[in-house]
């Protein structure tokens, strides 16, 4: 048997490459080699020697120490990237081919949605996604913002389907529906029977908007400052619903995104666009990079947007789009 290159790679501990991989994997994702040997059921030594031996083949440091926390290198990211989907593939390939197996007969799909999304554009989704799958347990989970994309991270969700302004590194977005920002009025207010409107049309009334640490307050208070026109707010509120109720009480006026106008609202409301000042919000389906969509999430995105994530690879396992 003739003997092996001399810079043929050789795999020392146990000649198991998938284990120190999946140790690997696990400390970059807590940051941590003792949380990673808690959630591997191993002893700290054992995923010690998994990540040496891991490096030692790669020939790089992989992993270096970031205050408390486990840091990725350069290069440890790299191989993050293409190890996460491989290693998750691997590890989630017996419930993968039993639901491919059975199909959609059975099962759980979880989406991540804020409230102006279940309300006002998920309902005919929902509807037709029960009447074609009834028998797959579907859960809408009510959070938005940070809260959303941690469940993302974590996996307690498929996907996610909402607006986003900042996509962070790790997830992909994909927008798929467009609406645009309304001045909403009382029908007899005087801005509902203006020509031409302007932003400092908008001054001297009270707006209603949601709460500061939302985006769409961040956004309009960025247009007026930029424009430099002053403005008031005469109350904060939390929901559409909510604000919609109170402007057609005449307690002020407000800019709210068209997806949450009906045609009941159009009946008691004035509504104006404001799409020469204000950008129009996209929502579509948030993703985690690398992750494999279920049969059950597929047929959910299909039902928004047929062949969605089609060129992203994300109804199977491999690399991760970068």
């Amino acid at each position: 048997m003739s003997p092996s290159p001399p810079n043929s790679p050789r795999f020392a501990y146990k000649g198991d490459r998938l284990k120190p991989l999946r140790a690997f994997c696990q400390t970059a994702r807590l940051g941590s080699v003792s949380r990673a040997a808690e959630a591997l059921y191993l002893s700290q030594p054992a995923v010690t020697l998994q990540l040496q031996a891991l490096e030692r083949e790669m020939g790089v440091r992989l992993l270096e120490r970031s205050g408390r926390r486990i840091a990725l290198t350069r290069e440890g990211q790299e191989l993050y990237d293409l190890a996460r989907p491989l290693v998750e593939g691997l590890d989630g390939l017996d419930s993968v081919f039993h639901e491919r197996i059975r199909g959609l007969d059975a099962g759980e799909l979880n989406v991540a949605a804020g409230s102006s999304t279940i309300l006002y554009l998920l309902p005919p989704i929902v509807e037709a996604f029960r009447a074609a799958h009834p028998e797959v347990r579907l859960s809408l989970h009510n959070v938005t913002g940070a809260s959303g994309l941690d469940l993302l991270r974590s996996d307690a969700v498929d996907l996610a389907v909402g607006s986003m302004l900042d996509v962070p590194a790790d997830l992909s977005y994909e927008p798929v529906y467009r609406f645009e920002p309304m001045l909403i009025t009382p029908r007899d207010h005087p801005l509902a029977q203006k020509d031409d409107l302007t932003l400092q049309d908008l001054s001297p009334y009270g707006l209603i908007l949601p709460p500061q640490r939302l985006t769409t307050y961040r956004l309009i208070d960025l247009v007026f400052q930029q424009n430099r026109v002053p403005y008031t707010v005469a109350l904060e509120v939390g929901g559409w619903e909510v604000i919609k109720q109170y402007v057609a009480m005449g307690l002020g006026i407000s800019i709210v995104t068209a997806i949450c106008l009906t045609e009941a609202d159009r009946e008691r409301l004035s509504a104006r666009s404001l799409a020469d000042y204000f950008p129009s919000r996209s929502y579509g389906v948030v993703v985690r990079k690398g992750k494999y969509l279920s049969p059950q999430a597929r047929a959910f995105v299909e039902l928004i947007k047929p062949a969605l994530f089609e060129r992203g690879d994300y109804y199977s396992t491999g690399q991760s789009e970068r």
